[in-house]
């Protein structure tokens, strides 16, 4: 559905629509020095008059976009950046006009302003998807299946073909655009006070869950170093580097350290888990609710 300005803005839109329609199209030679004096010198006036003259192609440019329910004035804003673009790259030796140049610049703006808010959720993120998004109605209405029904199969088939898309592609941007975004905060029904989201589920830790992870972790802590007083210095050390740092130190750089083999490490790792495991499950015997099931699949790790 169009968006709708309310009468003030629409009054606003009217007045620049004719200022912008009076301006007097410029000669090819008056529109090369315009581009080369803001380009070159970067001459502001030279600019205003480039732009001022050819703001009706933005309108008329923006015209076309206004089935994607967005407001004419910010699709005529973003087109006038895309014209102050053009400007500063446009080079007369190319042997175009301005306007034919500039078009593409401004419909490319309007493009990706729509793209960016036409749904909260991103919509059209290679070129592919883009020129799906752009011409699906268009090709809708060439294959007479725009009835605002699905898509027949044969033509997702051929709408796929004609841009070059996955089949998969077609069928999710059919999706995304017969549907519109909708509030979390809209009522339910007419009478009553629930919405929808009161149906979402919260997925955080209650309190009590917060709590005894708390005193879970500060438990495993308690144990470990408790744990990792039976070691001897070296094992310590291959415990500490090997499996209490988040970028663990491999058997070879430790055994460099250490001056001995990289098996000779293996087998001291091994000694010294073993000690770890049976010093959580004295631990275990003694305090039964303690949470040393979590502190045992630590070691095994």
């Amino acid at each position: 559905m169009a968006y709708r300005d309310d009468p003030e803005t629409q009054r606003a839109n009217l007045q620049f629509i004719r200022a912008a329609m009076r301006e007097p199209l410029l000669e090819r030679e008056v529109e090369y020095d315009y581009a080369r004096r803001w380009r070159e010198q970067g001459d502001e006036e030279a600019l205003h008059k480039l732009v001022r003259a050819y703001t009706r192609l933005v309108i008329s440019l923006a015209g076309r976009f206004r089935n994607y329910g967005l407001p004419m004035g910010d699709l005529v804003q973003e087109g006038n950046v895309g014209l102050m673009q053009a400007a500063a790259r446009f080079e007369a030796s190319r042997g175009v006009r301005f306007s034919t140049y500039a078009s593409w610049w401004i419909r490319s703006a309007m493009q990706d302003y729509i793209l960016r808010n036409w749904s909260i959720v991103r919509t059209g993120t290679t070129a592919a998807q883009k020129a799906l998004f752009f011409n699906l109605r268009r090709l809708r209405a060439r294959i007479s299946e725009d009835t605002g029904g699905q898509l027949s199969q044969e033509g997702r088939e051929f709408i796929a073909t004609e841009l070059n898309v996955p089949l998969a592609d077609v069928e999710t941007m059919e999706v995304r655009l017969g549907a519109s975004d909708q509030s979390l905060n809209a009522p339910l029904a007419e009478e009553g006070d629930g919405n929808w989201q009161d149906f979402l589920a919260d997925t955080r830790p209650t309190p009590e869950e917060v709590v005894t992870g708390l005193r879970d972790a500060e438990t495993r802590s308690r144990w470990l170093n408790e744990a990792l007083t039976e070691l001897s210095a070296r094992e310590q050390t291959i415990i500490r580097q090997r499996r209490l740092q988040e970028d663990g130190a491999t058997l070879e750089e430790l055994g460099r350290s250490l001056g001995v083999s990289k098996e000779r490490v293996r087998q001291l790792e091994q000694r010294a888990l073993e000690k770890l495991r049976s010093h959580i499950e004295r631990r275990i015997e003694h305090r039964p609710e303690e949470p040393g099931d979590l502190m045992v699949e630590m070691v095994d790790a």
